[in-house]
């Protein structure tokens, strides 16, 4: 199973609920659940938050929201990818194997579907 991994943190200080802020016409996070959706390169979408407003809005957009991240994952000062890892250790305790993931960013409007085709692509071969 190929997976996306997404991380969106509840309390953003310089841009507040900039996750969920919109920006030309949906919400933030929604450009790269659609971009993942779209590129056909995994069979889940994993949104690792810990905040309830994030989760319901990643899940209208397609994305799972299995659990909300614990609060020592959620403060200012914890890396992205020790939340990926946290995401990545639940969905093979849960899911089973994972072939391949990729950690996107909630952040990232201009993310393309092309690009995560041609981004998987150089990771295969």
């Amino acid at each position: 199973m190929r997976i996306a991994i997404i991380t969106a943190r509840g309390g953003s200080k310089r841009i507040p609920r900039k996750n969920i802020r919109p920006f030309l016409g949906k919400p933030m996070i929604a450009w790269p659940i659609e971009a993942a959706k779209e590129s056909g390169c995994f069979e889940r979408i994993l949104v690792s938050t810990d905040d309830q407003e994030i989760a319901d809005v990643a899940r209208a957009f397609g994305a799972e929201v299995p659990f909300l991240r614990p609060h020592e994952l959620s403060d200012d000062y914890v890396l992205a990818h020790k939340a990926a890892r946290h995401a990545l250790e639940w969905a093979l305790r849960e899911w089973g194997t994972i072939e391949a993931f990729c950690h996107l960013y909630p952040t990232a409007p201009t993310l393309t579907a092309e690009t995560l085709r041609e981004s998987m692509q150089l990771i295969a071969d």
